[in-house]
Order: structure tokens, then C-alpha cells, then sequence
């Protein structure tokens, strides 16, 4: 381990997440990105991202564990993709890959009344 990821929390987990994961933790799922999953005896959950630290890279049936909404660990076999659901992707604001609406220019606008004069 480097002393990077000891003493910088965007480098996946500081040194108290690693000594809590090393003592305490209980390893229970990965998801399809790579994210870990731990829990302890007190039933307190956490995860360890893979790469970059961005809370919205955990889809929804681990968010759901994670915030003890279901006590039942997410499995594959158990999603249920409908062919109108799209695959979770994390939250590109602030990136290159972030949506850019198309600008509208004034004067291509037409107006749908008058106005009084």
C-alpha cells in the first residue's frame, strides 16, 4: 500500500476505512463495476470504490442495501432488466461527457400569439 492511498481519501479509502475493512469487515459483493462491499457485526455498511471516489457509481439495488432499505444482498441472477431500463451510469456533471443542451437562438423562435400593441 502507498502512502498515497494512506493519506488521500480520493485515492478509494483512507487509512481509517482500510483498518476498519482489515479488523471489522465482513466481505459481502462486488457490482458490476468493481465497487466492494463490506459489512461489520453492528451492521454497518460501506463500500470501497473502484477508481475514483463518486457516490453515484453505485446502482441502485446496492443503494438500496447500502441504506438498509433491503437486508437481502443484491445478486445478478435476481435483476430484472426490462427492455425499456437502460444500464446504470455514474454522474458525468463537471466532465467532458456531460449533457450540452443545444442553444436556441431568439430570432428562430415563432410566436404562437400577438402582443397587444
Amino acid at each position: 500500500m502507498s502512502l498515497r492511498v494512506i493519506f488521500t481519501w480520493w485515492n478509494k479509502q483512507t487509512l481509517g476505512t482500510f483498518l476498519k475493512t482489515l479488523f471489522t469487515g465482513k466481505y459481502v459483493g462486488r457490482d458490476e463495476f468493481g465497487n466492494k462491499y463490506y459489512k461489520n457485526k453492528r451492521d454497518e455498511r460501506w463500500v470501497i470504490y473502484s477508481g475514483t471516489i463518486e457516490a453515484t457509481k453505485i446502482t441502485s439495488d446496492w443503494y438500496l442495501w447500502m441504506h438498509h432499505t433491503l437486508d437481502k444482498i443484491p445478486t445478478k441472477a435476481e435483476q430484472k432488466i426490462y427492455s425499456w431500463q437502460k444500464g446504470h451510469i455514474e454522474n458525468k456533471t463537471g466532465t467532458k461527457d456531460s449533457h450540452k443542451p443545444v442553444k436556441i437562438k431568439k430570432d428562430s423562435i415563432k410566436k404562437k400569439y400577438e402582443t397587444w400593441k
